[in-house]
């Protein structure tokens, strides 16, 4: 595959913005994968997901640890969290195409409005201060969160992250920014999970992703020191915008 010097100016800049919009809430794929789709318009579809993945991995897991060098993060819970959300991650990758896109976004429509709802009815929601220290069942039943987002990332994957911001605070008793912190380092793991299964079936166009990796690992940098500047205010407010923002676009993909 060809692309010209413009195709790839485009291309850099849109995955420095994914980068830096994933890294304070997630959706970057929202901004990449069109993107993608859109300067190659002949790009397999199962490519172009597959490139974005090695950008969003990255810029991710940079996001990571710029987010757990500053906020304390249950280590023994991520530990365990990390090969769970691969391995389902990666068997969701290997089901998707069994599953129709279109069943997929009334659902996710419909859960992202109650995340909005839950956000915006409850003002103290996400704002006190994180246990650290969970009862025995609100660590098994994070678990069985992060198993079921990751499988669904494999699947179909826009908001993920939110998903998952809202099971760790929800859950575990955190507060807004430690459950990103959190959601960065399984994120990572989920994105590794559906990667390793794109690569084994060879859709991955490396150059490409590994290019726009470097630019994604740029802007996950300005995103993550954006949000541990703006702390757990900003990120309300970004999780607000983000329902809008992802639940039109998915409506739109559905019924426009």
């Amino acid at each position: 595959m060809e692309l010209a010097l413009s195709g790839w100016a485009i291309l850099i800049a849109g995955s420095a913005v994914a980068g830096w919009v994933d890294a304070m809430i997630g959706g970057g794929g929202l901004i990449l994968i069109p993107l993608i789709m859109a300067v190659m318009p002949g790009m397999a579809p199962a490519s172009v997901v597959a490139t974005n993945k090695v950008a969003a991995v990255t810029g991710t897991a940079s996001a990571a640890v710029t987010y757990v060098k500053k906020v304390p993060v249950p280590r023994k819970l991520a530990l365990a969290y990390i090969p769970l959300a691969m391995v389902a991650s990666g068997f969701g990758a290997l089901v998707a195409a069994m599953i129709s896109k279109d069943v997929m976004r009334p659902l996710v429509i419909v859960l992202m409005l109650v995340v909005g709802s839950i956000v915006a009815l409850r003002p103290s929601f996400g704002q006190t201060e994180s246990d650290s220290n969970p009862a025995l069942w609100r660590r098994l039943a994070s678990l069985l969160g992060v198993a079921a987002i990751a499988f669904y990332d494999g699947i179909f994957g826009p908001g993920t992250g939110m998903f998952l911001i809202m099971v760790f605070t929800g859950i575990l008793s955190q507060d807004f920014l430690a459950s990103t912190a959190l959601t960065k380092v399984v994120n990572t793991a989920t994105n590794l999970g559906a990667l390793a299964v794109f690569a084994i079936g060879g859709h991955i166009w490396w150059q490409l992703g590994l290019t726009l990796a470097v630019a994604n690992v740029v802007g996950a940098q300005i995103g993550a020191r954006t949000v541990l500047g703006g702390g757990t205010k900003l990120i309300r407010m970004l999780l607000l915008a983000m329902v809008v923002v992802m639940s039109s676009y998915l409506a739109w993909q559905q019924w426009g």
